[in-house]
């Protein structure tokens, strides 16, 4: 199990690189301290606006591709090819590790963001169809209510429905999808814990039923 071990934590201190965190190290700026305090691409928008939100989204869901798509198949001098180690399981443990980085990041004081845009990269290399019913209930529940707190919990949520409706049944991305699923809500708590009191803020522009 060395390949195993030695591949997630290479995933995880990939996704310790945080996106908002590194640009916002260039220019002077702790995300953290701004806005809803997350060191995530929505609150980056907010307060820091497009140029600087598309480089974290591209920090942050390309380290996921690096960490799922090439990790797990390169052979380590220190680690080798176990070949009693089934590679999709492999890339799933790789994909938990690197969205673990990114909320966790070791490099940040373990203070990062809430895994949306990593766990996206993650899932277009595990299995690139499965991101149309994610973004279609993202989108579709930003529409109707304006949380896109609320829109990334249930898209996220939309994954292990997606996979056990596939077939062939994989349990490894079915497991894996059950475990984000719970993970993205975890993470995103306090919006949750926002949205009852009412205080969450909404995206406005693509809000259709906002009060006129």
């Amino acid at each position: 199990m060395l390949e195993l071990g030695v591949k997630m934590l290479l995933a995880y201190l990939l996704g310790s690189l945080v996106g908002s965190l590194v640009v916002g190290s260039i220019r002077g700026v702790d995300i953290r301290r701004l806005g809803s305090g997350n060191a995530g691409g929505t609150n980056a928008l907010r307060t820091q606006g497009w140029l600087f939100a598309i480089a974290v989204v591209v920090i942050d869901v390309g380290k996921a591709v690096l960490a799922v798509g090439w990790l797990p198949p390169v052979e380590l001098p220190v680690a080798g090819i176990d070949p009693r180690l089934d590679r999709e399981w492999l890339a799933v443990a790789c994909a938990v590790a690197v969205v673990v980085g990114h909320v966790y990041p070791v490099w940040y004081e373990f203070r990062g963001g809430k895994g949306a845009a990593t766990l996206v990269g993650a899932v277009a290399v595990l299995a690139p169809a499965a991101l149309l019913p994610v973004v279609l209930v993202w989108l579709g529940c930003v529409m109707l209510t304006g949380y896109v707190g609320l829109g990334t919990i249930l898209g996220t949520a939309s994954l292990p429905v997606y996979f056990a409706l596939s077939r062939p049944l994989s349990m490894a991305l079915l497991c894996f999808a059950l475990l984000m699923s719970l993970f993205v809500a975890y993470t995103h708590r306090g919006n949750i814990e926002r949205m009852r009191q009412g205080s969450e803020n909404r995206a406005r522009r693509l809000w259709l039923l906002r009060p006129r």
